[in-house]
């Protein structure tokens, strides 16, 4: 809403330099809208969209143990799941496009280029930030700008003075070196915990088979070649345990990525666009 609310103005004035400020205000009103009814459209999307971001409530269940393993039922959860396995390419790329951009920006300090480059690399982070925000409000549902902050006006070094002064330049490449640690260890989460898991569940399975007298190729024993076949139930319960309490950490850790994005990506109340 505000970048519109600030956007279409200067576009206005463009296109009319030799209107007085009333004549272009009165031009304004009658096409862009009144302020009321600009609210209230916004008002009416925001509330399309955060019907659309919220997912199906999960079914309430009044046992520890019912709320323990519905979590199978909660979508955040599996979309959270999917997030700390995809946190890892996403964090790769973001820290190997900040650490290069910084470096030439030093190099290029110097020459004449330094500057254009600095301001075209600062923009590439924006781009990415709308692009972590999609994927973010996507998978973790937190609600995240969908346009870039409106340019500023002026010349080349107004540009640049608003771009290091600029608390959103800082933090956004904060967030984006952060992103490799923090998808290393999403990921090593993620896939340690699934790997163990059904680990144990396949194990049973195939103790279970082998039992049965099916012919498998394989043999679960215990180091002392004691079979698996009377603790499988107990194995079972385990990966089923394994999985369920990590269905949990997943949903945790998309709650908590989320405010750490919203904190470092999102701009101050009115710089920011919703």
């Amino acid at each position: 809403a505000l970048y519109a609310a600030e956007e279409y103005p200067r576009a206005e004035v463009a296109q009319h330099p030799g209107r007085s400020e009333a004549d272009v205000l009165e031009i304004i009103a009658s096409t862009y809208g009144a302020p009321d009814e600009v609210a209230d459209a916004y008002r009416t999307t925001e509330a399309t969209v955060r019907a659309a971001l919220k997912p199906p409530a999960p079914p309430q269940h009044r046992t520890a143990l019912g709320r323990f393993f519905g979590i199978y039922k909660d979508s955040r959860a599996w979309t959270a799941l999917a997030y700390m396995v995809l946190a890892l390419v996403t964090g790769v790329f973001y820290f190997t496009f900040t650490v290069t951009g910084l470096s030439m920006s030093a190099g290029f300090a110097i020459l004449i280029i330094g500057v254009p480059f600095f301001l075209l690399f600062v923009g590439g982070t924006r781009v990415l930030a709308l692009v972590e925000g999609r994927i973010v409000e996507g998978l973790l549902g937190v609600r995240m700008p969908r346009r870039p902050v409106a340019k500023p006006t002026g010349g080349l070094w107004e540009r640049v003075k608003e771009m290091l002064t600029d608390r959103r330049t800082w933090t956004t490449l904060l967030y984006l070196l952060l992103m490799l640690p923090l998808g290393i260890a999403y990921f090593c989460i993620a896939v340690v915990g699934l790997a163990f898991g059904f680990g144990l569940l396949a194990a049973c399975v195939i103790a279970l088979a082998n039992f049965l007298g099916f012919d498998t190729g394989q043999q679960v024993t215990f180091a002392d070649g004691e079979l698996w076949i009377g603790y499988a139930p107990l194995v079972l319960l385990g990966g089923v345990l394994v999985i369920t309490v990590l269905m949990h950490v997943a949903k945790g850790v998309g709650r908590l990525h989320g405010s750490i994005a919203k904190a470092l990506l999102v701009a101050p109340s009115r710089e920011g666009l919703a």
